[in-house]
Order: C-alpha cells, then structure tokens, then sequence
C-alpha cells in the first residue's frame, strides 16, 4: 500500500483541495471528533458542490440559506446543522470535504 502525505494547514484544511477524496474524510471527521453518518455526508457532498459552483466556502449564514433552498427549512437551518458539526458546521463541513476555511470564520 503506497502512504501518501496530504499538506494541511495548522487549523487541519487541506492545502490543497484536490488532495481530497472521499476515503480522506472519515479521517478529517475523526480529528474533529465526528463519526460520518448519511446526514453528514449530505452536508459535506453539499458543500464541495457550492465550491465548485461559486469557486468559495460558504459561510454559515450562507450555508443555512443554500440547505434550506435545497433541502428544506427541516435541513436548512442552524440547529440541524449545529447537531451534525458541533464546533461550527461551516468550519468542520468545510474541512472534512477538503475546502478552505470559509472567509468569514474566525
């Protein structure tokens, strides 16, 4: 089995988002202390395809906006979102699916 080293930066994004696949964020969630489920998954596919679409992460305001449009106001709403991603689901959603930090997360 061939080991390959994925730079991060010192909060855990990957330098380089197309070092990621999906086999990489089970082990993303696990330094964020999150075992994947579904719902996870959901936000986390969700999220690289708004990156790929408007080329940014988004934001939490944004997050819960797009979800809500998307999913549903059952989805698309911070409590929701809070229970998957604890520490901030823009912030751990984004890392897990290999973006960069959302501009406007400290």
């Amino acid at each position: 089995m061939k080991v390959r080293v994925i730079d991060t930066d010192a909060q855990g994004y990957l330098k380089n988002s197309a070092d990621w696949h999906e086999g990489l964020a089970p082990l993303l969630a696990a330094q964020e202390e999150i075992v994947l489920t579904e719902a996870h998954w959901e936000v986390v596919r969700f999220v690289r395809d708004f990156y790929q679409e408007f080329n940014t992460s988004p934001a939490i305001r944004m997050l819960v906006k797009a979800m809500a449009q998307k999913y549903g106001e059952e989805k698309g709403n911070s409590r929701y979102l809070y229970r998957l991603f604890p520490k901030g689901p823009a912030k751990q959603a984004t890392k897990i699916a290999g973006l960069p930090k959302p501009v406007k997360c400290i």
